[in-house]
């Protein structure tokens, strides 16, 4: 991973909610093997300053892509 996505990066407002949802579901599958299960983690129509929040603890996007970011990293497909 090159650098850690801030959560104040203006570049996640461009998300949209099909997008994390998408997201989303590339975590749950890219997360399995390592255990790690949010089976109740989606977008929570909730914003900070523009920016979609995501429903494990009220996080921002920029989370989840830093997340997803090392689970790529592994090597392991989804």
């Amino acid at each position: 991973m090159n650098t850690p996505l801030e959560s104040h990066d203006p570049y996640l407002r461009t998300y949209t909610e099909p997008e994390v949802t998408s997201l989303l579901r590339e975590l749950h599958e890219r997360g399995k093997p390592f255990g790690i299960l949010w089976g109740s983690a989606a977008v929570n129509g909730g914003t900070i300053d523009g920016r979609l929040l995501v429903d494990f603890g009220d996080t921002s996007v920029a989370t989840l892509l830093n997340l997803l970011a090392l689970l790529r990293e592994t090597g392991r497909p989804a």
